[in-house]
């Protein structure tokens, strides 16, 4: 149950990062086919500049990208189911430009990232896949023809290039990303999105009964930083020097916070909330880790 709580963590981190950059598809389901890709991604050529905030991440997305991100090693099965699916959708790419009488340019047709986060010799070679001296450790691209590239996560170098992909590792690889993270200025374009869909990783892997040691380890983690963003939103209410700006920022936060976790909040909803006093607002904040439905909140809100 919980690969499938990171499944989803990693398909929304991947979106909220790329999506200011070109046209994110998450989920996106193979042109006459039951199987899904991940993430398909179209960059915007104006924005290919900007997207070196991400570092590696960003250099990946510089052109038409597949990302498959697993939680467990990706094994040879999984990685040819990728690559199969690749290929469905060059092959779909192509019926449509046959029909338009036009030709794909190479550049068009997407690159395939496998994200692991461990992966054997064995299995790498097994692919004829070699490190390129200008995409560095843990990088490994296949023979041209199959545009896929197999990124071992573990073995990426611990830089500030490399962080946006290390989120996505795990046990001690993930939680150094994670404090890597939190070191970041406050104002870092990426800084929010990511907290705030960690913050939803953890409720989520809170409320599962069977989670292991190694997400236990995560929850504990990511805790007192969920604490902290919430004293920093009062702090800054404080700094405006008013009792509202204090409540705004403790309503911004907890808002934020249930968009994630129940999806986009009716109207109605949002105007409850903010009507919450303060002490109602940080009850909530506590009472929400437990929500997994919009009728939870529902019948929270209505017993204020």
């Amino acid at each position: 149950m919980t690969r499938f709580i990171h499944d989803q963590f990693a398909k929304d981190y991947l979106e909220e990062l790329l999506k200011t950059f070109g046209s994110v598809q998450a989920a996106s389901r193979v042109a006459a086919e039951v199987r899904e890709i991940d993430v398909l991604f179209t960059p915007i050529p104006t924005q290919t500049a900007n997207i070196a905030t991400l570092g590696l991440l960003g250099k990946m997305a510089t052109t038409p990208a597949i990302f498959e991100p697993f939680r467990n090693p990706a094994s040879a099965d999984e990685i040819n189911d990728c690559i199969s699916k690749l290929s469905s959708i060059k092959s779909a790419m192509q019926r449509e430009a046959k029909r338009n009488n036009m030709k794909i340019p190479n550049s068009e047709i997407p690159q395939l990232w496998i994200l692991t986060p461990t992966a054997s010799k064995n299995l790498i070679c097994g692919f004829g896949a070699t490190e390129k001296s200008d995409w560095g450790t843990g990088v490994y691209f296949t023979p041209k023809h199959y545009r896929t590239a197999i990124v071992v996560i573990h073995q990426l170098p611990c830089t500030h290039e490399t962080l946006w992909l290390r989120i996505l590792g795990r046990g001690k690889v993930q939680r150094q990303a994670i404090d890597e993270l939190t070191a970041l200025p406050a104002n870092h374009p990426f800084l929010r999105v990511t907290l705030e869909l960690l913050y939803n990783l953890q409720q989520n892997l809170r409320i599962n009964q069977n989670t292991p040691a190694e997400d236990r380890e995560l929850v504990m983690r990511l805790a007192p930083l969920y604490q902290q963003d919430r004293e920093q939103a009062r702090q800054e209410g404080l700094q405006q020097g008013l009792q509202q700006g204090l409540q705004q920022g403790e309503q911004q936060l907890i808002l934020r916070l249930l968009n994630r976790r129940l999806g986009n909040l009716d109207l109605s909803v949002v105007e409850q909330v903010q009507k919450l006093s303060i002490g109602q607002l940080e009850a909530l904040g506590e009472a929400l880790l437990d929500f997994s439905t919009m009728a939870d909140l529902e019948v929270w809100l209505s017993q204020q």
